[in-house]
């Protein structure tokens, strides 16, 4: 079991070095990834009526508000979330439909979701500049420093 705890604690200590390390640019696709999907889990869990401020980081700057007004219905569309959208439906209807899709999920499949909307738009974020691969453990270890942060 020490076997373990140490090779996991090495791991850690290599994603958190990997990060430390990585272009200001990247971070932020990183951290906006988690931030706007822990924004939509509380939306779902409790439904507020400005649906676009709850969930857009308030300390986000208007090109970052606008990428996310015009790229998350997309994101919601290639997770099947939402089957398409009207370039002319509220951004607001776009979002409460889908959060209402992962509503109805079991909490693995809601999980899952939360987790690939936050790879996907950090993907979309970092312009090609982020795998797949790097977005899981990146998106993981910042969600859990911020998990740590909260308590």
């Amino acid at each position: 079991m020490k076997k373990l705890l140490k090779v996991l604690s090495g791991i850690v200590t290599w994603i958190k070095n990997l990060f430390a390390e990585l272009p200001a640019d990247l971070k932020k696709a990183v951290e906006l990834g988690v931030i706007v999907t822990e924004n939509l889990k509380l939306l779902i869990d409790s439904p507020v009526a400005d649906v676009a401020t709850a969930l857009i980081p308030g300390n986000a700057d208007d090109k970052v508000k606008d990428w996310l007004r015009a790229n998350l219905p997309g994101i919601l569309v290639k997770l099947k979330l939402i089957a398409a959208f009207n370039v002319h439906e509220p951004f607001e209807q776009i979002i409460l439909r889908a959060s209402k899709a992962i509503q109805d999920l079991d909490t693995d499949a809601k999980s899952a979701f939360l987790h690939n909307l936050a790879i996907l738009i950090a993907k979309a974020r970092a312009d090609g500049k982020l795998t797949w691969s790097d977005g899981v453990y990146l998106l993981e270890w910042v969600y859990q420093e911020r998990k740590k942060q909260a308590a």
